[in-house]
């Protein structure tokens, strides 16, 4: 039987952070320069604040495999601001170069040690750092989707993300 090993481990995260990557600039592409401003409800976010955090999850790779935790606490969010789709893009790439980097330099011993996202005494996920790796990932596929929701919303067509989409069929 044939077995993954740890560094065929970060190969697969590679491999699929550039999938991911693909298909999240497409997506970030479409975001209109007008409608920044826009959400579909009071409780939603805004396609500016969506959009940011779905180009700088990539970075987040790289911080779980750099640090031990991050803490809101004594590290407050704060997230880019950002106006534009050139911006944006411009944004998205230096973050997937972020985590690219992580990964590129990512050990077999750093995805099994701890790392922790907190806010002061309230932690909100104790995992592994290959734990966090595959959260961030989850973040930017989920994120991406509600951010294809808002852009149907808005009557902007879809691109596809694992196939064609409506739009392109």
């Amino acid at each position: 039987m044939n077995t993954l090993q740890t560094t065929d481990i970060i190969q697969l995260l590679q491999q699929e952070l550039e999938q991911e990557a693909a298909t999240t600039r497409k997506m970030l592409e479409r975001v209109p320069d007008d409608k920044y401003s826009w959400q579909p409800h009071e409780k939603s976010m805004t396609i500016k604040q969506l959009a940011t955090h779905v180009a700088e999850l990539p970075s987040w790779i790289s911080l779980g495999l750099t640090t031990d935790e991050l803490n809101f606490a004594t590290v407050p969010y704060q997230p880019a601001d950002i106006n534009n789709t050139r911006d944006l893009l411009t944004y998205f790439e230096k973050s997937l170069e972020e985590g690219q980097e992580g990964l590129k330099n990512a050990t077999e011993e750093q995805l099994t040690q701890p790392w922790v996202l907190r806010d002061g005494d309230q932690v909100f996920t104790s995992t592994t750092k290959y734990g966090i790796i595959r959260i961030s990932m989850s973040q930017i596929i989920h994120h991406r989707a509600q951010l294809g929701v808002y852009l149907r919303l808005l009557n902007i067509p879809i691109p596809g993300s694992y196939g064609p989409s409506a739009d392109e069929q």
